[in-house]
């Protein structure tokens, strides 16, 4: 990760050096903390941010889920943001990631968090493509992890919440390790939850199939897929998914703020379709991307530009 000049916490801009916590700060101890993953493009027209408006509701519902009061609006958090990437003077030949956290800070012990002071801190930085350029074009080898997605009987998954994000961490770790490029969950009924980080999407005889949200984050990537498949008349289909089904596709991807729309080219060592990017993967990959660096017209209320 490359610095940037600063990082905004509770209003003020502060040297990214300088953005420090407290060692008691409660969301370390105890795990009660949301963020968002949101991306900038460098357009013809500047930089641009890519759904800022969602990002930031989503972010503030997750606050909400978690029992979290946070201390500025919507308003002052979109404001915030384009502050920041402004102040930060981004070179503009990448990509910047943009990462709010609204965190439980110092002055409270206990699992009784609603004393707690509640922080926030804005970071942004120039990042490329999450699984590799290489990924981008030729897909990624991934595991069906022995690691399970969070129950919805025990744990709130449509938050963004930091507590959230230890499975995945470890279902990472554990395909990585293995030799692989990412993991794919599943939910506590055997079936397809997401990626460590993704949603997924397969292709069975040119028909678009996506599990729905029951079991992973509402994402904001995946909902602008299906806006494009829409667009080019792409039969969808929001159904349970089982690993095996996987195996025998046509074609699949992951989708994501960090992981944009990545192939996937084999699962469990089982090759996908041709083993490289699909043919209606690559199509809406390109028109994600058209999306994103403001080249389609109809989108372009989606992008909040910097300058």
């Amino acid at each position: 990760m490359e610095k940037a000049k600063y990082i905004w916490m509770d209003g003020k801009l502060v040297n990214w050096d300088d953005a420090n916590v407290h060692i008691l700060t409660h969301t370390l101890h105890y795990g009660n903390g949301v963020f968002e993953g949101t991306r900038a493009y460098p357009t013809s027209k500047g930089l641009a941010i890519f759904k800022l408006k969602e990002h930031t509701k989503r972010l503030l519902n997750s606050a909400k889920i978690v029992a979290i009061k946070p201390p500025f609006t919507q308003e002052e958090l979109e404001s915030a943001q384009v502050e920041l990437l402004k102040q930060n003077q981004f070179s503009g030949n990448s990509s910047v990631y943009i990462r709010p956290l609204i965190y439980l800070g110092y002055g409270v012990m206990g699992l009784h968090h609603v004393k707690a002071p509640v922080n926030v801190s804005i970071s942004s930085w120039e990042w490329g493509a999450y699984l590799g350029d290489e990924g981008l074009e030729k897909g990624i080898k991934v595991k069906t992890s022995s690691i399970v997605r969070n129950s919805v009987k025990s744990n709130f998954g449509k938050a963004k919440a930091v507590a959230n994000y230890l499975n995945s961490q470890m279902a990472k770790y554990e395909a990585l390790e293995a030799g692989y490029e990412e993991a794919l969950m599943l939910d506590d009924n055997g079936f397809v939850a997401e990626g460590s980080g993704e949603c997924l999407f397969i292709v069975r005889d040119k028909v678009l199939i996506s599990p729905p949200n029951d079991n992973s984050l509402e994402s904001i990537t995946q909902s602008t897929v299906l806006e494009l498949a829409q667009d080019f008349g792409i039969k969808v289909e929001r159904r349970h998914i089982t690993r095996d089904e996987i195996y025998i596709c046509d074609e699949a991807f992951f989708t994501g703020t960090a992981a944009e729309v990545t192939p996937i080219n084999s699962l469990d060592n089982r090759t996908i379709g041709n083993g490289s990017r699909g043919d209606m993967t690559k199509k809406l990959q390109s028109a994600y991307f058209d999306v994103v660096y403001g080249r389609n017209e109809k989108y372009l209320d989606d992008l909040t530009f910097i300058n």
